[in-house]
């Protein structure tokens, strides 16, 4: 499922990677070991938000590796999961690491099939059999990989994760479930096929243009810190524990630019937040 050798990908050889480690304050070895890649996938969902201003705002979105780079580490916005999967694929494609990106559709327990929406990245390791998904651009965890196996579990920060598989007439079909207040809850299914990042510019044009993208009706922000999870849905602010606690408050419009940049760590700029928060228009 990876690229011949010697053949970029992810454009690995093109970031900066001081910069990408100084963005998510990662330190330490730099080896591709499964040590490394926990710190990494830590780093890096603590470090940056999910946010879809962009979509919000109708400005078109170019999710290649330098307009990626510019807006995340340079300009320290966040972005939405094919933003952050080019940016974390390369950054693991210059350490060493053997990457094969996949595309998941979201459920969130919903029955009717969805569109392939989400990316994630699946890692190996050489001599070993095993193999984990990393899926640093849900915008609510995990901090670690978990193992790509039937009924594999992962506890990371007091969160729960697994993994199901079920057998498939062309391909194993994989269900990852979070476990919250409800209960476990399916929250994307996906097959192993492997996808480039041509394949994510497609997905990345219908979820941030397609009229029927909830991410272009309204502003949808994420941060997640390990300890809580924060979601900012229009004004509804969402704060979860691992416990499975949840608070809920709205928030007034004129509080709103404060709240981004406090908890979310987004600022925005003036033209930005009065757009957002100018009322559509009416028929």
């Amino acid at each position: 499922m990876e690229a011949k050798q010697g053949v970029s990908v992810w454009q690995g050889e093109e970031l900066d990677l001081d910069a990408y480690l100084d963005r998510i304050v990662f330190s330490g070895p730099r080896d591709a070991t499964l040590d490394t890649l926990a710190r990494l996938q830590r780093a890096h969902t603590t470090s940056i938000p999910f946010e879809n201003v962009h979509a919000a705002l109708g400005i078109p979105l170019p999710i290649d590796l330098a307009s990626v780079q510019d807006r995340l580490v340079r300009r320290r916005r966040g972005g939405y999961c094919y933003e952050h999967v080019v940016l974390f694929a390369s950054a693991l494609e210059r350490l060493g690491f053997d990457i094969t990106g996949i595309s998941a559709r979201i459920t969130l327990g919903a029955t009717k099939i969805t569109a392939a929406t989400h990316a994630m990245v699946v890692v190996r390791f050489p001599d070993d059999p095993r193999a984990w998904l990393c899926d640093v651009g849900f915008g609510s965890g995990p901090t670690a990989p978990i193992e790509l196996a039937d009924g594999a579990t992962l506890e990371a920060d007091g969160w729960r994760y697994r993994l199901e598989r079920r057998p498939g007439a062309l391909a194993d079909d994989w269900r990852f479930y979070q476990y919250g207040a409800d209960g476990w809850t399916d929250r994307n299914t996906f097959v192993l096929v492997q996808q480039y990042p041509i394949d994510y510019r497609m997905g990345s044009h219908y979820i941030g243009t397609h009229p029927r993208s909830p991410f272009v009706t309204r502003l949808f922000v994420q941060r997640f810190t390990g300890a809580e999870h924060h979601q900012l849905d229009g004004t509804t602010w969402k704060t979860f524990t691992p416990d499975g606690m949840c608070t809920e408050k709205e928030i007034e419009p004129a509080g709103i630019g404060t709240l981004l940049a406090e908890t979310f760590d987004i600022i925005l700029d003036a033209d930005e937040l009065a757009a957002l928060l100018r009322e559509p228009e009416r028929p």
